[in-house]
């Protein structure tokens, strides 16, 4: 079933590519750039890959990502990730970045997305991988933040695809990010958003109401208000959903609870993704594994979870 699983033809859709840094690439990349590490070794950082919340993970989440710092780290990053496709059959990609993990750092906006943008475009001759990147705002930071780095991407415009949301959702609904959205879709971006993780019901009702957004990454919180459910199936709004992450984070305390399934037979267009590798556990191929294992995933359901990564890419 697992080689069966690695040959589907999918797309992945939720994937933070500061969350694909495996610790391995991580270590080699602080020797290269002489950056002290507070772990003696990878088995060291594994092991502080024990989270009981959203939070703690992305406090580790910003501490490795401060090994990256120029053009050629951001592309060994991306070809790392591109590689881990190329293994998995995932024939197209929507990787999100978060320039504001890195400018705060004081590293120039260009400098990631030069390095990011080589390997896609790499990734496309060389291994057959097509791609749309994502510049994600981070939802801890605040709106005028937001509009200076939409500001910063606009000389780049042609990079990407779409705009999105994420990190810290508890206390940061939709509703704060309302202007920058409607500036984003003003210049010809499309629009998705983490929402319905952590945060309630009601956060993935202003994400489709006041950031129009195309796409629900995670979203599996909807099933809690059947009228919302009701509207994601009658408009078929995919959902990006990350199986390992939310176990990892607590969402749900055991796969055998997780609602995808479930959600799949209802008629949602959900999807299988990784969101953050390296921290999770798996890549796309062991998230679907894991459905399998835990919850009698059938052939034809992850036919139909394959099929609906690649008919909800936004490009």
């Amino acid at each position: 079933m697992y080689d069966w699983l690695n040959a589907l033809p999918k797309a992945e859709l939720h994937l933070h590519l500061e969350g694909s840094l495996e610790p391995e690439l991580l270590f080699a990349l602080a020797e290269r750039n002489k950056i002290k590490l507070p772990w003696n070794d990878v088995e060291a950082l594994r092991g502080a890959y024990a989270f009981n919340n959203l939070q703690e993970f992305l406090d580790l989440y910003y501490q490795g990502a401060d090994v990256l710092r120029t053009e050629q780290d951001f592309y060994d990053l991306t070809w790392a990730y591109l590689l881990k496709c190329q293994a998995q059959n995932v024939i197209h990609t929507e990787p999100f970045f978060d320039p504001q993990t890195h400018t705060d750092r004081g590293i120039p906006f260009e400098v990631v997305l030069r390095g990011i943008r080589q390997a896609l475009v790499d990734g496309e001759k060389q291994l057959g991988i097509s791609h749309g990147l994502i510049l994600s705002f981070l939802r801890h930071l605040s709106e005028e933040q937001a509009f200076e780095t939409l500001e910063q991407a606009m000389p780049f415009r042609d990079a990407f695809i779409a705009v999105g949301l994420d990190s810290s959702e508890l206390g940061h609904p939709p509703s704060k990010f309302q202007r920058v959205f409607a500036k984003a879709r003003s210049e010809g971006l499309r629009c998705v958003a983490h929402a319905g993780e952590e945060g309630p019901p009601e956060y993935i009702w202003q994400a489709l109401d006041l950031l129009k957004i195309e796409r629900i990454d995670h979203g599996v919180r909807a099933i809690e208000d059947e009228r919302l459910m009701q509207r994601i199936i009658d408009e078929q709004i995919p959902l990006t959903v990350c199986p390992l992450s939310n176990i990892k984070l607590r969402v749900f305390d055991d796969m055998r609870q997780h609602n995808i399934l479930q959600m799949l037979e209802r008629g949602v267009k959900v999807t299988v993704n990784s969101d953050d590798p390296a921290y999770f556990g798996g890549y796309v191929s062991e998230n679907f594994a894991a459905l399998h294992d835990s919850l009698g995933m059938t052939e034809a359901q992850a036919r139909r979870l394959a099929q609906n990564s690649l008919e909800a890419r936004l490009v």
